[in-house]
């Protein structure tokens, strides 16, 4: 019987916020400062700092157990404490109150940068990645020619890493982490900046260390290569454990306990004043230019996306990512591919709009998640939306009845 590996007791992380009011706040408070001036000394020092500071749980009571071969998956939606979580597993960060147990060597892969000394080259990093899990010089030898053929950087081995692009750096690091022979491996969302046939080789390569004996922790907002790799779940929300089960109870409970607004949004909050480029307005809108979050799957109809950039941006993008209702990505559409190459935002407002056809859809519900993004480096801002197409029963749409495929296409037939 498999001994537990890593055991979590009561685990919390308790951060300072600190506030400060806005540049622009206006004059009105221009006004109640110069009124309110002579008596703030009247307030106490410690007064004043509680009233600038806000503490924020990120993980709140939290408590697991891991047996030694186990591949646990880690899910929630964004701010739920996964990462956290990760940081305090693999000593980033320390916890506020609970204990954790930790039996064996842990290598992570949290996000792109992490764990590398930029001004050293790829070979380097290697072997002080090696080090730092305590191998020896000629441990890490062994599987030098391993690592390097996996990530497939051998042109750029001699490179420093501070050169490398986002995907050259996930792929080493993930080569790294995974052949240096952990007893623990944790893998954070850091694998979606790789390409599609990588993020499989990832996939397989985790199966196999599992297969090996060895424990994997794996977070991903993936649902079909989190059902692919892991047996158990866990379910993160607001910081708490919601749920500990198998894994189709817990991405059905997921998929299903998660609303997001129905074909509309609006941002209620003011635009930051941080230099990013951030979403004002998304809408869906049908054939009749009504918005909506219903859709008849013979009709025809677009995507409004209304955003504001507070500095000129390079190569930024605008990405919509459709997920159907059993969390697996149909496709996503990105601002490239119409501007193909290096892009540009200017300082200003813009409108974006992106025509789809409902017949290209299964019927059921679909989750569409926009981000505006440098690829694989910045995130300035992200934001949910659902949609629903409903099946007409039109002649047109009668005829994908019991097909198979993540999106169904009707095509044109011509016989000659």
């Amino acid at each position: 019987m498999s001994h537990s590996v890593i055991t979590v007791e009561n685990l919390s992380k308790r951060y300072i916020i600190g506030h400060q009011r806005s540049k622009d706040d206006g004059f009105r408070h221009v006004i109640e400062d110069a009124i309110r001036a002579p008596f703030k000394w009247l307030r106490s020092s410690q007064e004043r700092k509680k009233r600038q500071k806000e503490e924020f749980l990120a993980l709140q009571g939290v408590s697991f157990q891991v047996k030694q071969g186990d591949v646990l998956g880690i899910i929630g939606r964004n701010g739920a404490g996964k990462s956290t979580l990760l940081k305090i597993l693999s000593r980033i960060t320390e916890p506020t109150t609970g204990k954790i147990s930790i039996d064996g060597r842990v290598a992570s892969l949290l996000e792109v940068g992490t764990g590398f000394h930029p001004e050293l080259t790829g070979r380097e990093n290697i072997f002080l990645n090696g080090a730092i899990l305590g191998m020896s010089r000629v441990e890490i030898k062994m599987k030098f020619d391993e690592i390097v053929a996996f990530s497939e950087v051998e042109k750029f081995l001699d490179t420093p890493v501070k050169r490398y692009s986002s995907g050259m750096y996930v792929r080493l690091a993930f080569a790294v982490a995974a052949h240096l022979e952990p007893e623990i491996l944790i893998i954070d969302e850091v694998l979606a900046v790789g390409d599609t046939q990588f993020q499989a080789k990832c996939l397989g390569k985790m199966g196999e260390v599992a297969r090996g004996g060895r424990t994997v922790l794996f977070v991903s907002h993936n649902m079909a290569a989190v059902k692919q790799l892991c047996s158990r779940l866990i379910f993160l929300q607001n910081g708490k454990l919601h749920l500990d089960a198998d894994t189709p109870s817990v991405i059905d409970e997921y998929l299903h306990g998660i609303t997001y607004d129905q074909g509309t949004w609006v941002r209620k909050q003011a635009i930051p004043s941080k230099d990013g480029v951030f979403f004002k307005a998304l809408a869906v809108v049908d054939s009749k230019g009504r918005e909506t979050g219903v859709l008849s799957s013979t009709d025809k109809f677009s995507v409004d996306i209304n955003f504001v950039a507070t500095a000129v941006i390079l190569d930024a993008q605008i990405a919509i990512r459709f997920t159907n209702q059993d969390g697996i990505v149909a496709f996503t559409t990105s601002s490239t591919d119409y501007k193909r190459g290096f892009t540009v935002i200017q300082i200003g407002a813009h409108h974006f709009t992106v025509a789809f056809d409902a017949t290209f859809f299964p019927s059921g519900k679909y989750h569409l998640q926009f981000a505006a993004h440098v690829s694989g480096k910045v995130l300035f801002d992200l934001v949910d939306l659902s949609l629903t197409i409903e099946e007409t029963g039109t002649l047109r749409t009668v005829c994908r009845d019991d097909r198979l495929g993540v999106v169904n296409p009707v095509f044109e037939w011509r016989e000659e």
